[in-house]
């Protein structure tokens, strides 16, 4: 199965792992609930996929690299007890509770989060020494005399013995005890994750043209060489980075993150080209709506790769707009039900009342706990975090502006970051315009206007952008396309129709 597949089937089995029956009891034993095992190759995106499920289902997730514990950090240290049996006293071995064991413990007194995920990497690549207790833990959720809490649904992986020589490969015994599922590199499904966590889009139309770049590994005379969807997705932060630092992107820097000498010349070749591409076309200039007519023939008569990239790096900077915009937008609005509150009691205690203070301060308090919780938890997106973050910045230069300028004041610092938010909102729909309007002048009702408007449509910032404040270019586009499809397909029907007669 692919990743995302792997992601909903490891979902499910944890929301039915943790359902309770009326008596509050957990309805499969612990006893019974089998780990889950993913064997996949390296940088598929297995540890992201953990992330992403403790963030929906909101439950902790604490992550553990098995490769590197030893059977003491693992089952924990022997120490001497002195203990009585009948009339006789003797000292007995114990054992200091599991390094493992122990941080999952730590998570709920930290987060307050008592249910959640130990997912164990690269288990099938444990010391010698620990391999004989993985079957105990497996079985028992044990680590040596100590159980991990109830409420903690046990996933693993590891990669096959083609891709690290460290595999031990497990028994029967061990085996059985499991629900083992493959996952296979999926360039589709790593698109859709490009998609949303806006990754390059030098990296992203690179990979829709050669799509066998996207993931291989091999034996040269040289070594390994391995190009994984964790190289791409991390090629991609340093390049955004190097880019605002206005620092020139090497062959060196992208042969750190994809060891493959033939995809580190080609992409490097390609990114040159890409940036040639955003110069001669003067990509700001045409989301303002500033277009000159050359840009517009010299596109129109481009190939379809160089077409491709040029729409790529159009829809990058409008729905990274979106996104901004978006993110902007939800924060003031969960932003505006605590400040009616605040005026409310303002109302009744007056602007320094100490009810009035209490309140900005409990506010704060609570959404600092809220999100220091979900973040020790791993269950938080980092959308959530950084409007949790907003919201808290704004709420302690409010408290702070009340206590100068009276709920008057708060009130006005809110009004100008919603205009400045609204003043964005329009600028980002007219750039949404300017794109349709010049992939229609450039391309008329071509592939690459299918590709725009599939784009906005499955893109999850740009469809609720456009629900919200809609998008006439849109709307036309899209219902023109969808004519079009049910032309052909009535056309396909009339021609079965004849050929049958």
């Amino acid at each position: 199965m692919n990743i995302k597949e792997a992601k909903e089937y490891i979902k499910q089995t944890a929301r039915i792992y943790l359902k309770k029956n009326d008596l509050g009891d957990y309805v499969i034993p612990v006893v019974r609930q089998r780990p889950v095992f993913m064997l996949g190759a390296p940088g598929v995106g297995k540890t992201a996929i953990m992330e992403q499920i403790a963030e929906e289902l909101g439950i902790a997730l604490v992550s553990y690299s098995m490769t590197h514990h030893t059977r003491q950090s693992a089952l924990g240290l022997p120490f001497i007890l002195h203990k009585k049996f009948g009339e006789e006293e003797v000292d007995v071995s114990e054992y200091t509770m599991s390094e493992i064991i122990a941080t999952v413990y730590e998570m709920m007194e930290e987060s307050g989060i008592k249910e959640g995920i130990l997912f164990l990497d690269e288990i099938n690549c444990v010391s010698e020494t620990l391999a004989p207790s993985m079957l105990q833990f497996l079985q028992y959720k044990v680590f040596g005399k100590h159980k991990v809490p109830e409420g903690w649904v046990i996933v693993t992986a590891g990669n096959p013995p083609e891709y690290n020589k460290s595999v031990r490969e497990f028994d029967v015994a061990v085996l059985d005890r499991m629900k083992i599922i493959e996952v296979d590199p999926d360039y589709n499904i790593f698109k859709e994750y490009a998609k949303e966590r806006g990754l390059h889009p030098a990296v992203t139309s690179f990979l829709d043209m050669k799509r066998d770049y996207f993931y291989r590994i091999e034996n040269t005379v040289k070594g390994r060489s391995y190009v994984t969807a964790r190289g791409w997705e991390d090629l991609s932060e340093i390049i955004k980075l190097y880019e605002e630092e206005e620092l020139s992107v090497e062959d060196t820097l992208i042969g750190q993150y994809l060891t493959n000498e033939t995809v580190v010349k080609e992409f490097s070749a390609y990114y040159d080209l890409f940036n040639k591409y955003k110069r001669d076309y003067h990509v700001k200039e045409i989301l303002k709506g500033k277009v000159q007519k050359e840009t517009v023939q010299k596109a129109a008569a481009a190939g379809f790769d160089e077409r491709l990239s040029l729409l790529s790096m159009l829809m990058d900077k409008v729905i990274s707009d979106i996104r901004e915009n978006m993110a902007r937008t939800d924060y003031l609005s969960k932003l505006s039900p605590i400040l009616k509150e605040a005026l409310g009691l303002s109302e009744k205690e007056g602007e320094n009342g100490d009810a009035l203070v209490r309140y900005f301060d409990d506010t704060v308090d609570k959404n600092r706990r809220k999100l220091l919780s979900l973040s020790r938890a791993g269950a938080i997106s980092r959308e959530e975090e950084r409007s949790l973050k907003r919201i808290l910045i704004f709420l302690e230069d409010a408290r702070k502006e009340m206590l100068i300028g009276g709920m008057d004041s708060v009130k006005a610092m809110f009004n100008e970051k919603l205009t400045s938010a609204k003043k964005e909102s329009k600028k980002v729909s007219d750039e949404t315009d300017n794109l349709f309007a010049f992939v229609e002048e450039a391309f008329e009702e071509g592939n690459e206007m299918l590709i725009l408007v599939t784009e906005f449509t499955v893109n999850p910032y740009a469809s609720r952008f456009i629900a919200r404040f809609g998008s006439d270019a849109y709307a036309r586009h899209n219902r023109e396309l969808m004519l079009t499809e049910r032309q052909n397909d009535m056309k396909a029907e009339v021609k079965e129709l004849l050929e049958e007669l």
